[in-house]
C-alpha cells in the first residue's frame, strides 16, 4: 500500500516547467524540494522567493530522508548521483509530463499544440484569445509572450493550454512528452524531420504523432494542416472529428484573402482577422488558434479582438535594437523551413531593406549533415548570410557534422554574398565591415549564442563603412 504523498523533491528543479510545476505543487499543500547544476536567476530567485530550498551541486545527499515522490527532469540521465540514490533507495520517481498528468490535467479541458513548427506562438495565441475572453486558461508554453509575462501558469481552471513536445520524457520513458497530457483537443501545426538524435526517421515521428491523435476522445477534436500530406496521415485511425485549416479548396477551415505587410490579414470562416505579427507562417498558426478557441465557443468579435492585440513572443522575429539605422532581430528558428519562413516574413515586414541573416547550427538535428542541402536554399531568402561553427563539433562523428563551409559555398552559388566565421568575435568584424543604414539584421539560434545581439549593437555603434 502506497504511503500519502506529501514531499516532493524535484531533480533539475531550475528547468523553466520544472520550477513553475514545483511552485504550483507547493500551492497545493505539499512540500517541495529540489536541486539542480545550474542555479541562478530568474528561476532560482523565482523559487526562494517562495520558500523552495535549492540544493546545488547534485550529491545523493540532497535527497530528503521523507520524500515520497521524486520528479526526475528530462535533462538528468544515468550518472546523475542524485538519480543512482534514488535507484538505489527504491523510491518512487517520475517524469515531470506524468506529473503534470497526475497533479494538475484529469479532468480538464486540455488542448495540446503539435507539430514541427509554430507550437509556441500557436499555443501564446490560443491561451491569450482564452484568457482575453474570460476563460482564465492555465497554461505552459516553451516561451514567453509578451501579452501574458511568463511561459506557465498552473492555476485552477477548466481550460489547459499545452505546448506538445515531440521530444521523449525521461531517462526511463522514451515516448514523447505530449502523450502523457490528456489531450481533448490536438492542433496539428505541420510535421518534418527534426530531433535526429532521438528520431530515426520521419516515419518513427508520424508513429508517435499518430499515438497522440489516438488519445483524442470522441467529443475532442483535431485540429491539421490541410496543405501538408505528412500532417493529415496521421490523423487517418482518428475516433474525434477531424478539422482542416489552411490554404486548400478541401480545408473544412479555408484561410482566404491573405494580406501581408507589417502584420497580417486574413479571413476564416467570413469572419476578418487581424495580426501585429507577419508572415504567411504566422496567419497559419493564427487560424488554428480561431478554430480552436471556436470550438470553446469563443465569439468571433473576442477573437477579433485578442488577435489583433497579441504582441507576439519572446526570440520570434523579435527586436532586441536599432543602431544607426540597423534593425537587429533575434529569432529561434533553427529549422531550415522556420528560417525560410521567417526570412519571407521580414521581407513583408521591412520592405525595400537589404537583410542579413546570421546563423549558429546549433540544435541536435541542424549540427548533422541532415540539413546540408536544406539549409543553403532557406538562409537564401536572405541578401547575405553569416555562418558560425557548428557548436559542440566534438559530440558528433566527422562524416555526420554539417559542413557549414559548404553551405556557404552553396549559397555563394546561388548568388548571395555568404561567409562562414567560426565565432562571434569574426562575425562582428565582418557585420562591422558589411552593414550598412537600412539593413536588417537578423540572428538565428536556438541558444545564447555568446551574447551575440548585445555585442552586435555594441560593434555597430562605431563608425560604419561607407
Amino acid at each position: 500500500m502506497q504511503t500519502p504523498l506529501r514531499h516532493l523533491h524535484f531533480i533539475g528543479i531550475c528547468g523553466t516547467a520544472m520550477g513553475a510545476v514545483a511552485v504550483a505543487l507547493q500551492a497545493q499543500g505539499f512540500t517541495v524540494t529540489g536541486s539542480d547544476a545550474g542555479v541562478y536567476p530568474p528561476m532560482s530567485t523565482f523559487l526562494q522567493e517562495r520558500g523552495i530550498p535549492i540544493a546545488s551541486p547534485f550529491q545523493p545527499e540532497n535527497i530528503p530522508a521523507d520524500a515520497d515522490l521524486i520528479v526526475v527532469g528530462n535533462a538528468i540521465s544515468r550518472g546523475n548521483p542524485e538519480l543512482e540514490a534514488v535507484l538505489n533507495r527504491r523510491l518512487r520517481y517520475i517524469s515531470l509530463p506524468e506529473a503534470l498528468r497526475q497533479f494538475f490535467l484529469s479532468g480538464r479541458h486540455n488542448a495540446v499544440v503539435a507539430g514541427t513548427h509554430g507550437k509556441t506562438t500557436t499555443s501564446s495565441l490560443l491561451t491569450w484569445i482564452l484568457q482575453s475572453a474570460g476563460l482564465a486558461p492555465a497554461y505552459l508554453i516553451g516561451g514567453i509572450a509578451h501579452n501574458l509575462g511568463q511561459g506557465c501558469s498552473l492555476h485552477e481552471s477548466s481550460h489547459v493550454v499545452l505546448e506538445g513536445d515531440e521530444y521523449d520524457t525521461a531517462f526511463f520513458d522514451k515516448r514523447s512528452k505530449f502523450l502523457h497530457y490528456l489531450p481533448e483537443l490536438v492542433i496539428i501545426n505541420n510535421l518534418e524531420f527534426d530531433h535526429a538524435d532521438i528520431f530515426r526517421d520521419l516515419a518513427e515521428i508520424q508513429t508517435s504523432f499518430r499515438r497522440l491523435v489516438l488519445l483524442v476522445p470522441q467529443n475532442g477534436a483535431v485540429f491539421v494542416n490541410a496543405d501538408e500530406p505528412n500532417a493529415l496521415e496521421v490523423t487517418s485511425a482518428s475516433r474525434a472529428p477531424v478539422f482542416t485549416v489552411g490554404f486548400s479548396e478541401n480545408a473544412t477551415h479555408r484561410i482566404l484573402n491573405p494580406r501581408y505587410g507589417k502584420g497580417a490579414l486574413f479571413s476564416l470562416k467570413n469572419c476578418e482577422f487581424e495580426l501585429q505579427i507577419p508572415g504567411e507562417f504566422n496567419v497559419r498558426n493564427a487560424a488554428m488558434a480561431v478554430a480552436a478557441a471556436q470550438f470553446y465557443g469563443v465569439a468571433d468579435a473576442d477573437i477579433q479582438k485578442a488577435l489583433a492585440s497579441f504582441e507576439g513572443v519572446r526570440r520570434r522575429q523579435e527586436v532586441r535594437g536599432t543602431v544607426r539605422g540597423i534593425t537587429i532581430i533575434d529569432d529561434f528558428g533553427h529549422h531550415p523551413t522556420a528560417l525560410q519562413q521567417t526570412l519571407r516574413a521580414l521581407r513583408h515586414q521591412y520592405p525595400g531593406r537589404r537583410l542579413w541573416a546570421v546563423f549558429e547550427p546549433r540544435s541536435n538535428t541542424t549540427r548533422r549533415a541532415i540539413f546540408q542541402k536544406s539549409l543553403p536554399e532557406a538562409l537564401a531568402e536572405a541578401d547575405g548570410v553569416l555562418l558560425s561553427q557548428v557548436a559542440r563539433l566534438d559530440q558528433l562523428p566527422e562524416d555526420n557534422r554539417l559542413d557549414p563551409e559548404q553551405v556557404v559555398a552553396d549559397i555563394a552559388a546561388l548568388g548571395k554574398p555568404a561567409f562562414y566565421e567560426a565565432g562571434v568575435p569574426e562575425i562582428l568584424t565582418r557585420l562591422g565591415a558589411l552593414a550598412k543604414e537600412g539593413d536588417v539584421i537578423a540572428i538565428f539560434s536556438n541558444g545564447g549564442f555568446d551574447n551575440i545581439h548585445k555585442r552586435v549593437l555594441e560593434t555597430l555603434s562605431e563608425p560604419l563603412a561607407s
